[in-house]
């Protein structure tokens, strides 16, 4: 489920697209009967390396839904680009997820799982290969993809700063 929403940020404006990854429906035995839930985990990019996830839960699923593109706006961060895909190799972690990423040649594509691919298609990534291991829960592969991504940066700051140290 895709939708482009316009965002105004400081005068300017931005238009983000979304991705809803999972939808899980929750139930909770309550004294009076079953009290039943939804969670939506949502992903929000510009496809300019910007991007982001929120896990929105509501009574509906649309409610559920426009929580996460909210909280998905607010947890936006930076990911490192260059020529369509990322400098270089990287493993992201997150609990039990592990999700190798590397680059790939131009015109190779996407080559990732559902949760690996709405993180790296809403960043504006449009080659890479990617393999996930370990746990295939979405939200937690989410969080591993953005870990390796979030780790190039900070690779390419540690470098920078030894050059300068030089």
């Amino acid at each position: 489920m895709e939708r482009t929403r316009e965002k105004f940020r400081s005068g300017s404006e931005v238009g983000f697209k979304e991705k809803v990854v999972y939808i899980n429906r929750v139930g909770k035995v309550a004294k009076g009967g079953r009290k039943i839930a939804f969670s939506a985990v949502v992903v929000v990019g510009d496809g300019n390396g910007r991007v982001g996830y929120g896990l929105g839960k509501a009574p509906e699923v649309a409610e559920a839904i426009r929580k996460g593109i909210k909280i998905a706006t607010k947890n936006m961060v930076e990911i490192p680009m260059k020529d369509n895909t990322i400098p270089a190799s990287v493993v992201g972690e997150y609990i039990a997820s592990r999700v190798v990423l590397r680059p790939a040649f131009k015109g190779t594509g996407i080559i990732a799982g559902a949760p690996a691919r709405a993180v790296l298609e809403l960043a504006g990534i449009k080659d890479i290969l990617t393999k996930s291991l370990g746990s295939n829960n979405p939200l937690n592969v989410i969080k591993a993809t953005l870990n390796g991504l979030q780790k190039i940066k900070e690779d390419i700051e540690r470098y920078q700063m030894r050059i300068e140290n030089k």
